[in-house]
């Protein structure tokens, strides 16, 4: 009885610290040009709309490129650590999210966030915030 308490502390805590790990510097999330293997569902994506790249005037995506720039923007609200970026590469463009700490609006998880699509050497950005619905989908602020 007491090797199998003894089992089962040691499993647990096992357990424990394998979810308390941290990784030993700054990273970048990349996202190259293959669909989401898995991960952000087409839903997830598409309750994004335009995401905040969509309101900038100055930024004209292919449809793949497009997708791409949606799905940075969901894992950067998703699952990034505030402050590390989120890229992918495009055909002739690429992109950059990085999205602030999360914090709580009534009983939302909100976040600042900026995107910054790149085409040859031009920079455009857009700023914005968006909050987690209940179903689990991330709605930007307009």
């Amino acid at each position: 009885m007491i090797r199998l308490a003894t089992t089962g502390l040691l499993v647990a805590l096992g357990v424990a610290s394998g979810c308390a790990s941290k990784s030993a510097g700054p990273t970048t999330a990349a996202l190259g040009g293959v669909a989401t293997r898995g991960g952000a569902s087409s839903s997830f994506i598409a309750a994004l709309g335009n995401g905040i790249i969509g309101q900038n005037a100055n930024v004209k995506l292919s449809g793949a490129d497009r997708q791409r720039a949606l799905e940075a923007e969901y894992r950067a609200l998703e699952a990034a650590p505030g402050g590390q970026p989120v890229v992918w590469q495009g055909s002739g463009m690429r992109g950059s999210v990085v999205a602030a700490a999360p914090y709580q609006v009534g009983s939302q998880n909100c976040r600042q966030y900026s995107h910054t699509v790149t085409a040859g050497t031009a920079d455009n950005v857009a700023r914005g915030v968006a909050c987690r619905n209940a179903n689990g989908t991330w709605t930007p602020l307009t």
